[in-house]
């Protein structure tokens, strides 16, 4: 009792001396009941820190937009380089010869980056990609400008995107909508009249060449696409032309010389834009965009393509445009967007066999 008593005194006593002087108030804790000067408890709670105006960097997605729009000024640059490139070289050598140094640079950025060889697996992918993006458009392309206009041939390649939609749909089992197919089947008609017109009511050997690019590219993209979700998106290109270097190497020591070469300035910096820019840099940040946006929304960005094209090939090569070309060009991207804007009633993308993880951009 005497020893309760002592403490209870002792703090009667300290509660006494904190009551002389300056009189102060205990921190409050959040959560925890306070009382007031009545003796009512009161609940305090923490406030939310304000919204501050967030200057970090662009989001995954807008880094993705931009991109995949870089890659598609680069490729509306390489119909114009490649007029140019024929103006010194012969068009077997033009397209060996852009293979060649397109390789030689993406070696050069696998090195660096200590790019392990992907999977045995995927080298099937690859070499659809190569077939596609690297020697298949570019050598049909090619051929094509020989006889055909930048402008006529920017018109016709803009169906790419519904064709290569087209295609992924078959390649990844969706289904899209019937608005889709009208759409598609009404930029097809308009793509068919214009070339048909332009060429006097029959279809030209270099329409025929740019059909086939059609075809091949769609797939190259797809098949581009579907690997870009298992691997880093700019290694599908660089292994694709590490895969073409043997070939390209061979071909252009057949075609070089066999071909008349008369150098000119716009030739060589027609060969470096399409080697450096359109095959290596350009579907380096698109397949990089692909990756960050999805093929669908990326798709959507190119429909710009053959509008910058015209212009180039106005601004570049003085190429007096038709009235039709910008109209089918228009029209052309009025279809595409209408297939863009309806859903599809598909399953999502199946990962490609043997794959598990995160998706790799």
């Amino acid at each position: 009792m005497r020893a309760q008593d002592s403490a209870t005194d002792s703090g009667t006593i300290a509660v006494d001396a904190g009551t002389e002087g300056t009189e102060t108030s205990p921190t409050p804790v959040p959560g925890a009941p306070q009382h007031t000067a009545q003796g009512t408890p009161q609940h305090t709670t923490e406030a939310p820190a304000p919204d501050l105006p967030s200057h970090t960097a662009p989001t995954p997605a807008r880094r993705g937009a931009l991109l995949a729009a870089l890659g598609v000024v680069a490729f509306s640059l390489t119909f114009p380089s490649t007029a140019w490139g024929l103006e010194s070289f012969g068009p077997w050598s033009l397209v060996a010869l852009r293979s060649t140094l397109a390789a030689l640079i993406a070696g050069v950025f696998l090195l660096a980056v200590r790019a392990p060889v992907p999977p045995r697996r995927h080298w099937g992918g690859l070499a659809v990609v190569a077939g596609g993006v690297v020697i298949g458009f570019p050598l049909l392309t090619t051929l094509a400008l020989q006889t055909s206009t930048t402008s006529h041939a920017a018109v016709v390649v803009g169906l790419l995107p519904l064709t290569t939609a087209v295609l992924g749909s078959l390649r990844t089992g969706e289904r899209p909508s019937r608005t889709f197919w009208v759409a598609a089947l009404a930029g097809a008609a308009v793509v068919i009249g214009f070339t048909v017109q332009q060429s006097g009511g029959a279809l030209t050997s270099g329409d025929l060449y740019l059909f086939g690019a059609l075809l091949v590219c769609a797939a190259g993209y797809t098949e581009g696409g579907r690997l870009a979700r298992v691997m880093p998106g700019w290694q599908v290109i660089g292994w694709a032309l590490i895969l073409c270097l043997p070939l390209a190497v061979a071909g252009s020591a057949v075609a070089v010389p066999l071909e008349p070469v008369h150098l000119t300035a716009h030739g060589v910096l027609g060969l470096v834009w399409v080697a450096a820019g359109s095959t290596f840099f350009g579907l380096f940040v698109w397949y990089k965009g692909m990756a960050g946006i999805g093929v669908p929304r990326a798709s959507q960005l190119q429909l710009a393509q053959p509008l910058l094209t015209l212009a180039w090939s106005f601004l570049l090569l003085g190429e007096e445009v038709s009235a039709a070309a910008p109209l089918a060009a228009v029209a052309v991207l009025v279809c595409i967007a209408a297939t863009q804007r309806t859903g599809r009633r598909g399953r999502a993308a199946p990962r490609p066999a043997g794959e598990t993880g995160p998706l790799r951009s």
